[in-house]
């Protein structure tokens, strides 16, 4: 086994969100003290934002693409709601990805909210790197994704109306 300084999971921001995806579990945690997640005037991590959407109970889940032991990215659907989450975990080569959203429901446009590693992110340099996206997409799109070394990305997709 290889040395990690201060024993570090080989990960970055973007990919722990993605696990709350990738990997199912109907009890969801955050493993530390919730003020470990705010800054100096009380405001929780922007990123948290996600953790808090995440839901633990799942209508369908569906494998999209993936190799074993090389990335995974899977797409569930909220038990309660028509509201989606990704998630893309990497292992550490980085690769880039173009993720279809063809398993969303057709003719209704979704906001999509993309937590994804920034261009400079590494789980050993910089694993705190992280970019928040947001934007309207539908079924027929297709979003490119940028894995880094460790990487990862998690989106939250919340129908907004549907068209005729």
């Amino acid at each position: 086994q290889k040395y990690r300084p201060n024993n570090r999971v080989p990960s970055t921001l973007a990919n722990q969100l993605s696990l709350y995806v990738t990997l199912y579990s109907p009890l969801q945690m955050v493993a530390d003290l919730p003020e470990h997640y705010q800054d100096s005037k009380g405001k929780m991590h922007p990123a948290f934002a996600f953790i808090d959407a995440v839901p633990t109970d799942w209508q369908q889940s569906i494998a999209l693409q993936g190799e074993i032991g090389e990335f995974l990215v899977v797409a569930r659907q909220d038990k309660h709601s028509e509201r989606w989450f990704v998630g893309a975990s990497n292992n550490q080569t980085a690769r880039k990805i173009a993720l279809p959203l063809n398993f969303l429901k057709a003719n209704t446009d979704y906001q999509l909210t993309l937590y994804a590693d920034a261009a400079d992110a590494d789980w050993r340099k910089n694993p705190s790197a992280y970019q928040i996206f947001s934007q309207v997409v539908t079924a027929d799109s297709v979003i490119p994704l940028t894995l880094a070394s460790g990487g990862g990305a998690a989106l939250e997709l919340i129908p907004l109306n549907v068209k005729n």
